[in-house]
């Protein structure tokens, strides 16, 4: 079904009984933090550093949509996934392209320029890929596979978490999945929304800088939004996560079609953000690097870790407080 490969906690079903099962392994090689962790990469020790790599194919469905499209989006993708380890300088890069039959010249090129600019931004370098043409409907338009490896003398992963330490966002949420959403249903709004999507790997790249070692845990919010992974830390770490409604940054514009549609934007994809667990007394001087780099203005402490309740999420309304649930799948597919 479309919801198992939509993030959330079906897709995640489906690896743990699938892929993990064929690729199991029962010992893990010492200095390696491989398939078993369901990070956003993989890490390998040389020397005394780390040799970070991920990989993550893009389907999105329409190809343009406002602020980006595929091309942008699947460099901006791995870049982050990279990043969000630690390593936030890219060695390099690979592209692989799957074309439909008949599928606009114009439009290739459109999406390769786009992801041309994208690698200058993010300072990196497709190096090798690959290409291949399928028959007229038998897949939709495009899809690209993009795959990067980075160094970094210190990885953080996604279960560093420990009670005390406050979470941050680097900026305003649902921002990409309700850009893609509007655009593919025709929504008439007086504002355009736009997609956050972004090579952050300079932000955090500050974010490290300002602190090191402050940042025990980092994940981006893509599929199932910043609830997903929030959900996905918390039960690595063994730890409770209590989030201030007030204090979460969202759009104006995203929060009006947020209550529109019903979805909560806490559920909603975002392709230019991070969330980071940062130890309690470096959580100011973190925040302020994060605020003064231009992709962080409007980052925020939203939350604090506890030893209570380990595995679940509660939001706290300041009325009350209720239980953030882990969506099963993306409430829109194919939005990545």
């Amino acid at each position: 079904m479309l919801k198992h490969g939509a993030g959330g906690r079906a897709m995640r079903r489906l690896i743990h009984d699938t892929v993990l099962d064929a690729f199991h392994t029962d010992v893990e090689p010492a200095g390696v933090i491989g398939l078993s962790a369901l990070d956003d990469g993989a890490a390998i020790r040389i020397g005394d550093r780390w040799l970070v790599l991920t990989t993550d194919s893009h389907v999105i469905s329409p190809p343009f949509f406002p602020g980006g499209d595929i091309g942008r989006l699947a460099i901006c993708g791995t870049v982050n996934d990279l990043a969000m380890m630690g390593a936030t300088e890219v060695l390099g890069m690979t592209c692989s392209v799957i074309i439909e039959e008949g599928f606009p010249r114009r439009d290739l090129d459109r999406i390769l320029a786009s992801m041309r600019a994208a690698c200058q931004e993010a300072g990196a370098t497709v190096v090798t890929g690959d290409t291949k043409v399928m028959g007229k409907g038998e897949i939709d338009g495009i899809v690209i596979n993009t795959a990067g490896v980075g160094m970094t003398a210190h990885v953080i992963t996604d279960r560093g978490l420990l009670p005390g330490d406050r979470i941050l966002v680097t900026g305003t949420l649902g921002d990409h999945g309700m850009a893609v959403m509007a655009t593919r249903h025709g929504l008439a709004l007086e504002a355009v929304l736009v997609s956050d999507v972004a090579p952050i790997n300079g932000l955090i790249r500050a974010a490290i800088d300002a602190d090191p070692g402050a940042i025990t845990a980092m994940k981006d919010p893509t599929r199932g939004g910043v609830a997903g992974v929030l959900h996905e830390m918390a039960t690595k770490g063994r730890v409770g996560i209590v989030i201030d409604d007030s204090a979460v940054p969202v759009r104006q514009t995203t929060r009006g079609v947020s209550e529109l549609v019903g979805i909560d934007p806490l559920l909603v994809a975002n392709e230019g953000k991070a969330v980071m667990a940062v130890r309690a007394d470096a959580a100011e001087c973190v925040l302020a690097a994060l605020r003064a780099h231009p992709l962080g203005i409007d980052a925020a402490i939203i939350g604090v870790c506890v030893a209570d309740h380990p595995g679940l999420v509660v939001l706290d309304t300041g009325f009350g407080r209720r239980l953030i649930t882990e969506p099963d799948g993306e409430l829109l597919p194919r939005i990545c």
